[in-house]
């Protein structure tokens, strides 16, 4: 990826602009991509000197005149799938397999169901790949091949109880595929994830957009900060210890932006690199026709 990529990049997600050279490099290593961060700095210090933000140099109603269709902040994502017709959407946080809690899947039958929900997606990292990490990995754990059958195996219980779901991509869930790129192997000699998992009816994206509402895994930053740099209510996952909704409102509009808790096992050696940190809030989310969003926590 050369720095003319990386601007176009830029160009299509502004909310990264605000990133520093190292933070952008990272995001998009988590993408599979190669780059410096000279690179994403000269991207950077470039794409902010010859862009403008509407947000910034206007004056008056500036975040209404945001929404109007002329509006580059209001650009979606070349990537993103559109989904509208007054969906009540269950959103399952990370599940990290096969080191998610047992009674999580549970905890989201009982709330899809609780809530009329017609709509299901998983917020990312459904697997973690602990053994093919590019981070340390426990020499006692459960080698690549044994972990990977592990999480198939677990994933059949989620396939049996949502058949029809789309599941966001997110950064564990993507080291295959950067280790296959780092390796200089083809793309076309990996096979998709349904297929590896088992799961051909459902739909893996890197976004979604359900009545107006974007659905991303959520490596960039926080909910509250996403929402303020793209004005779109957004739902993200990622962060583990979090859960929240937080909402923008001005005269002739509102958005929120939802961070979604997780499914993990804190326990897990897989985790052990967080138990010093706050334990995970375990929970899913329910957004009602695009204008309705909260947290389900679980009872543990």
């Amino acid at each position: 990826m050369n720095k003319g990529e990386i601007k176009a990049f830029l160009r299509d997600k502004p909310g990264y602009r605000k990133e520093g050279g190292k933070r952008l490099r990272n995001i998009l290593s988590d993408r599979g991509f190669i780059v410096t961060i000279t690179e994403c700095k000269d991207a950077i210090r470039e794409i902010n000197t010859a862009v403008r933000n509407p947000i910034f140099t206007k004056h008056k109603d500036v975040i209404a005149d945001a929404f109007t269709s002329t509006s580059k902040v209001k650009e979606s994502p070349k990537n993103v799938i559109k989904k509208k017709n007054g969906k009540n959407v269950l959103v399952i946080g990370d599940l990290h397999l096969p080191f998610s809690l047992d009674s999580y899947l549970e905890h989201c039958i009982d709330t899809y169901k609780r809530f009329n929900c017609n709509e299901v997606i998983f917020i990312g990292d459904i697997i973690d790949n602990h053994a093919s990490s590019y981070h340390e990995t426990d020499p006692d754990g459960l080698n690549a091949g044994e972990e990977l059958k592990l999480a198939i195996q677990q994933v059949k219980g989620w396939y049996e109880a949502f058949p029809k779901a789309t599941v966001i991509i997110g950064n564990h869930d993507r080291i295959i595929m950067r280790k296959a790129y780092s390796s200089g192997l083809s793309k076309l000699w990996i096979k998709d994830y349904s297929e590896v998992l088992g799961v051909p009816s459902w739909t893996f994206t890197e976004s979604v957009e359900v009545d107006n509402v974007l659905y991303i895994h959520g490596e960039g930053g926080t909910a509250r900060s996403r929402i303020k740099a793209d004005l779109q209510s957004t739902v993200q996952g990622h962060l583990h210890t979090q859960a929240y909704v937080e909402w923008v409102v001005g005269s002739n509009f509102k958005i929120f932006g939802m961070q979604v808790g997780c499914g993990i096992d804190h326990k897990s050696y897989a985790m052990a690199y967080a138990k010093a940190g706050k334990k995970p809030a375990i929970s899913c989310g329910v957004v009602l026709q695009g204008s309705t969003a909260f947290n389900v926590m679980m009872n543990l």
